[in-house]
């Protein structure tokens, strides 16, 4: 049986690591090991919204192995919003990077869009690397604009950041299909991450 390592992985991505192999694997018994209850429960609720048989064959501590054996295609669930199984598993201490705005300092837009490149990309050079980076409102863009903050987006969400992008403000923006980083969250999650953040930095 194949096996999925999600381990280290914040939600919602063991979901969707789950959902692409059982796209691509729709008829295979495959399992998917996560480390944490949070992402145990989506997983185990993913898999039953696609009308799959799934249980817990392995558990020690906090690690959990979880056996999904495909069902009937035309049964499953049409819809899917990552945001439904986001989680907070941050802890008090933790260092959270918010990012509401796409130019950084007033003046100039197109220097204040300059500085934030800069500015993301210090962000791997500053110890210690932050739990979450959240953007919303004209924060989202960084997201979906090609240079140097995407880049080095993309190069933090390897190291295990959390990257989080507003789902509401990249449909008001009708950026809906064009984040290239990180996963789609709602208000309510990042409220939750800002409030249990231990500290949170903002270039504003």
């Amino acid at each position: 049986m194949e096996i999925l390592d999600c381990s280290g992985l914040n939600c919602p991505e063991p979901v969707l690591r789950t959902k692409a192999h059982l796209e691509k694997n729709i008829r295979e018994s495959f399992g998917v090991l996560v480390d944490n209850e949070a992402s145990r429960e989506n997983v185990l609720r993913f898999a039953k919204s696609r009308n799959c048989e799934a249980g817990i064959v392995k558990s020690d501590d906090n690690s959990f192995l979880i056996q999904v054996t495909p069902g009937d295609t035309s049964e499953q669930e049409a819809s899917f919003h990552a945001e439904e199984y986001a989680c907070d598993i941050s802890s008090p201490g933790n260092l959270v990077y918010v990012i509401s705005s796409d130019s950084m300092g007033r003046g100039s837009d197109e220097l204040g869009w300059a500085l934030l490149q800069t500015y993301v990309t210090t962000i791997a050079q500053v110890s210690p690397l932050p739990s979450h980076i959240l953007l919303y409102n004209g924060g989202v863009k960084l997201s979906c604009t090609a240079g140097k903050a995407l880049e080095a987006l993309q190069l933090l969400e390897k190291k295990g950041v959390t990257v989080w992008i507003c789902g509401t403000c990249l449909e008001f923006f009708k950026l809906e299909n064009a984040s290239r980083v990180g996963s789609i969250t709602n208000m309510y999650d990042i409220m939750n991450t800002m409030a249990a953040a231990g500290n949170v930095v903002s270039p504003y």
